[in-house]
């Protein structure tokens, strides 16, 4: 939830719709954030506390003993069916809602180490034994442990499993001695070949200075500060059903709150119920950084957003030193922000550029602070929703208690407020609200998805589906320098959690070998060759393989304030219009438009321009038929519940039901659409997935060729769409005992990939494997 919850948000469109027109007249007419925001705070009453309070759940953030004995029950159960990763979910969120010194929570310890065990993550099974003593397991009971551990010393003195190998790395228990001998965080980097421009009708941006390859690391960037977005994510089962039906366990049960990295065996946060890290390390971080002041407002925060909760996270970290720091007219050279960034060539500029948004901080406060944050361009009631949210969250928070001792002010205390709240917070602490203010309006242009990909449907299948999902929402000081583009020349690739070493690394290595410590980064590579002097770009969301011009610059105008004038979307514009037009892969029209076939002769249909309420018309001078877009509408619409129905059936491991109703669709899908049309391409992989599950190779192969055909076709042949779907077809390959076809294939697969994503992506080692396997 970025925004508010939608209570919230009804809540202050009323009050500021019950404001006095001077009043309104005089929020609006506020040109500075200080000024919104000392303003919205003289507006902010008791009642908005109350309303705040009214629709916050306490309970749901806070220690329960009940509610820990409900989830080791619901653990046991899924225990006792052998689904040990539920099992360790359901334990983990026992550990999380037991109070310290409660009898549950050295239960919920001891019976996730049962779990782990059976999933033969023996470390983190020793780690949680260790655990349940040491928070007073019962003494009767101790034999089992012993027991359990006897049997894990075994294991990890003949040798780590490599599953424990693999997973282990995110989820140890650190202790502080590793903290001291840690080395230096890896801060964002952007290569040689790439220097920071600004002009003002582009703002700062990055640009090409020398010839880029394609693959190449252009650059790579760390968050200044990230948020974990709550929520129920589909989850793979031991039968392929998603794990709402099992609990719902979302992305923040599943993944560390800090790092982002997955984890069964989280540590929890001592004061809530909520927050947990895969490690001591990420837990006292997050404390030390911002938790220790987001603990007691765990409830204020869910209902107040992501977006609010991004925006004050970024501004603790800062603390009050830095804000006031990046306040500060910029006068020459500023050096002393970046000891540990990078220098380009923009970074001996900042003598001759007056203005700070021009110049470019690395990864330092200063970047983040100086990024637009378009005031002006936001309507006055969202202004308005922004600075009675923020003003509201700030008293909260003024109500937890002192500042932290580290702020230190540069002044004498002032009085206490009349309206109450702490004194400590009513001198010049008020910066920070301001500061949260500031970065909340940022954050409508600047804030990035993290992205993970996720594998869906069964564990046992052998054709995988992967879908994104979005994990977190952050703000990247380097990454923010990127324009949009509607077809970009990069692409992104997310890393989370332990570190991985690249084998044969050195110093002189490019960025893509570098070592990163634990933690979220990110690596923007050329999608395709940039030559020198272009710019370099990458989509906010909106691109032009799935969605049609006049909706991606709508989009990208109401939340980005720029029409959009990329090269797909003035190729569309030079082609005859900016919207419904057919397109080609990367112009400006829609896919589900494109490969539509005449319902008479089977020739092309193509939108019709001479009377747009005929929908389309036969491209074919000798049949010339019309069709509405009605028809077109519904018969998609037909097509689309049917394969949503043989997907069901699927996951509840009915295949041959999918297979019949999957060919019936596909019969009457030829009729109307072409081999390159994305639905095509989606019942395609639908047919695969159905007949790999029954065992026929054959025509899994062949199905999954043809949905790689339309997929081609959409994304392009240089797309990580396509490598994805060729790595799934030799995957499919190698489990039928194809050796030749797969052999064939793995070497595109691999280029795609490594393009993409690097030479160290989890899927090029699995290749590596793959091949190593057939040649035996």
């Amino acid at each position: 939830m970025d925004l508010p919850c939608v209570q919230w948000q009804d809540h202050v469109a009323q009050k500021w719709t019950r404001l006095d027109p001077e009043s309104r007249e005089r929020f609006t007419s506020l040109v500075e954030v200080d000024d919104v925001f000392k303003c919205a705070s003289t507006l902010t009453t008791q009642d908005d506390l109350d309303f705040l309070e009214s629709i916050c759940d306490r309970g749901s953030a806070q220690k329960d003993t009940e509610r820990a004995a409900k989830c080791r029950e619901k653990g046991n159960c899924s225990f006792k069916s052998r689904d040990y990763t539920a099992a360790a979910l359901h334990y983990s969120q026992g550990v999380c809602s037991a109070p310290l010194r409660s009898e549950q929570l050295p239960l919920c310890y001891a019976n996730r180490s049962a779990a782990l065990y059976h999933l033969q993550l023996y470390q983190d099974c020793l780690n949680d034994i260790d655990r349940a003593l040491k928070n007073g397991y019962p003494s009767h009971l101790l034999h089992k442990l012993e027991e359990r551990r006897t049997q894990c010393l075994k294991h990890v003195s003949g040798g780590q499993d490599e599953k424990d190998d693999r997973h282990g790395a995110a989820s140890k228990n650190h202790q502080g001695p590793d903290r001291a001998e840690a080395p230096s965080v890896l801060t964002s980097e952007i290569c040689p070949q790439a220097t920071v421009g600004f002009s003002p009708e582009k703002g700062r941006h990055l640009v090409a200075v020398q010839g880029i390859a394609a693959g190449e690391v252009i650059l790579t960037d760390r968050p200044y500060s990230c948020v974990l977005i709550p929520g129920v994510e589909e989850v793979q089962g031991r039968r392929g059903g998603l794990e709402t039906e099992r609990g719902g366990f979302g992305t923040e049960h599943r993944r560390c709150h800090r790092c982002l990295s997955e984890t069964l065996c989280p540590l929890p946060c001592d004061g809530c119920s909520y927050s947990r890290y895969c490690s001591s390390d990420c837990q006292q971080d997050a404390w030390e950084e911002h938790h220790q002041w987001e603990c007691p407002l765990g409830a204020d925060l869910m209902v107040m957003g992501v977006m609010s909760q991004l925006a004050l996270r970024a501004t603790l970290k800062a603390g009050l030193k830095n804000i006031q720091t990046a306040r500060e007219p910029i006068r020459g050279k500023h050096t002393k922000s970046e000891p540990d960034g990078p220098r380009t060539e923009s970074s001996d500029t900042y003598t001759n550029q007056p203005d700070p948004a021009a110049s470019h901080y690395g990864d330092s406060y200063l970047s983040v602070f100086h990024l637009l944050h378009h005031l002006n361009r936001h309507s006055p009631a969202l202004r308005f929703l922004n600075a009675v949210t923020i003003a509201t969250l700030f008293r909260r928070l003024s109500e937890t208690g002192p500042p932290p001792a580290s702020w230190t002010l540069s002044g004498p205390p002032a009085a206490p407020e009349e309206d109450g709240g702490n004194a400590d917070w009513s001198t010049e602490l008020w910066l920070m609200g301001s500061a949260v203010l500031r970065h909340m309006l940022q954050l409508r242009c600047n804030a990035q998805a993290i992205v993970s990909l996720q594998d869906a449907g069964a564990t046992n299948s052998p054709v995988q589906s992967r879908r994104e999902i979005r994990i977190a929402t952050a703000i990247f000081p380097t990454l923010s320098l990127l324009n949009h583009s509607c077809c970009p020349n990069t692409s992104l690739a997310f890393s989370t959690g332990a570190a991985v070493e690249p084998s044969g690394s050195d110093p002189s290595a490019d960025l893509s070998e570098s070592v990163s410590e634990p933690g979220v980064t990110v690596t923007v590579r050329a999608a395709k060759v940039i030559d020198a002097g272009q710019e370099i770009l990458h989509c906010y969301g909106p691109h032009s393989s799935r969605m049609v011009t006049r909706k991606r610059q709508h989009l990208l105008q109401e939340q980005y304030y720029f029409l959009c004038q990329c090269e797909a979307c003035s190729r569309t514009q030079e082609e005859g219009g900016t919207g419904g037009g057919q397109q080609r892969s990367g112009g400006g029209g829609t896919r589900l438009e494109e490969g539509l076939l005449c319902f008479k002769c089977k020739g092309s249909l193509k939108r019709s321009g001479a009377d747009k309420g005929t929908g389309f018309m036969c491209s074919q001078s000798s049949c010339c038929h019309r069709v509405s877009s009605s028809e077109v509408s519904l018969m998609l619409q037909e097509i689309r519940v049917d394969l949503e129905k043989a997907v069901d059936l699927m996951e509840r491991e009915r295949p041959d039901e999918a297979l019949r109703l999957l060919s019936r669709t596909q019969c009457q899908a030829a009729r109307v659409l072409a081999e390159t049309h994305p639905l095509q391409g989606e019942l395609a992989d639908a047919m695969a997935r159905a007949y790999a599950t029954v065992g026929d190779w054959d025509n899994a192969a062949s199905h999954l060729e043809r949905s790689a055909i339309a997929i081609g076709s959409q994304y392009g042949d240089d797309s990580i769409e396509l490598g994805q779907q060729l790595f799934k077809l030799a995957q499919l390959h190698f489990n039928g005992g194809a050796r030749g076809p797969a052999l064939s294939l793995i070497p595109e697969v691999s280029r795609l990939l490594r393009l993409h994503s690097g030479p160290h992506c989890p899927e090029l080692q699995e290749l590596q494997a793959m091949e190593d396997c057939l040649r035996g």
